[in-house]
């Protein structure tokens, strides 16, 4: 974006993704990847109401997320696969959004930290398509550039899944946060975990 000067890159492209953040172009995409996936996400994901499936909402959701990326306090990326025909090439007013990948409540100062949050497409679910989005985040966010040093994520504990990728990732569990949040009719215990970087750099003054 022309003047602006983002820490983290709007665009990763790993083997099989891209993960794009910088585009308003994406609306219509996430807007149908919400819609698609609106029963899969329930049993995980908190309330929402019928207005966020609409483009307005979702074009909303986009250029507000643009804005937290561009001012360091939230860093969002959409996944595209980048395997099917045109998947690497189309603009995104173009192409599926199949996932999401989310740093978000950003803090600096003596905490240097973020909390994780991801979604993918059920058609795409044991692929190791998560896996692979979430390492290429990790290296972003751990890089000089953004330089946090501790990503948090919590998980259900019926969650198998999700659990299952956060210990190959090297996410260390810290504990469990009973009534952490409410979703799907009732306040859900979570599992608290989290990842430090190892090669975080001081910044000037410590």
């Amino acid at each position: 974006m022309p003047g602006i000067a983002p820490l983290a890159r709007y665009e990763i492209t790993t083997a099989r993704l891209r993960l794009v953040a910088g585009d308003p172009a994406l609306a219509p995409a996430v807007c149908e990847f919400q819609r698609r996936n609106r029963r899969h996400f329930a049993r995980w994901d908190p309330p929402t109401a019928e207005s966020f499936y609409t483009l307005e909402a979702q074009a909303a959701r986009v250029a507000l997320g643009l804005s937290a990326f561009d001012n360091d306090t939230a860093y969002r990326w959409w996944l595209v696969d980048a395997t099917r025909a045109g998947g690497a090439r189309m603009p995104s007013s173009e192409v599926e959004v199949i996932g999401s990948l989310h740093f978000s409540q950003v803090a600096r100062g003596a905490f240097q930290s973020a909390m994780l949050g991801y979604a993918l497409d059920e058609a795409h679910v044991g692929r190791g398509l998560m896996n692979e989005a979430i390492v290429a985040g990790l290296a972003e966010v751990f890089s000089p550039r953004v330089n946090l040093h501790r990503v948090q994520a919590a998980y259900r504990p019926e969650n198998v899944r999700s659990g299952r990728v956060l210990e190959r990732l090297g996410f260390r569990k810290e504990g469990l946060a009973p009534e952490y949040l409410y979703i799907d009719g009732a306040w859900r215990d979570h599992i608290v975990t989290s990842l430090r970087n190892p090669a975080f750099v001081a910044p000037d003054g410590w």
